[in-house]
């Protein structure tokens, strides 16, 4: 893996891809929300490079770091330990409109 000044968390579920994975792939958990696959300023909105740790879970349903990360219902791959940065207002607003917590993951502790 390239250094991990390189790799993005995302703001809503704090995977951590690089910009390349996340403007081709989307976010496995958060694309239907956040249609970042093929939109670089998006994905530059949406995510962070400011993050502390990753963890890598393979069964996040079955992991206790998982459920205390709150990412037990996410698929497996590698998450930031805690996120800096909030999703824009408009994005966040958009989200809560349709129903969908856009609660900031950057003071979980």
């Amino acid at each position: 893996m390239s250094s991990t000044k390189k790799l993005r968390a995302c703001l809503l579920c704090s995977f951590v891809a690089s910009p390349a994975e996340f403007r081709k792939q989307g976010c496995p958990n958060c694309e239907d929300k956040l249609e970042m696959k093929g939109d670089q300023d998006r994905v530059m909105t949406c995510t962070t490079a400011q993050f502390d740790g990753v963890i890598a879970m393979i069964n996040p349903d079955e992991s206790w770091v998982a459920k205390w990360q709150r990412n037990d219902k996410h698929v497996p791959g590698v998450y930031a330990v805690r996120v800096t940065g909030q999703l824009p207002d408009d994005i966040a607003e958009d989200l809560e409109g349709r129903g969908i917590s856009a609660t900031s993951r950057e003071n979980d502790d």
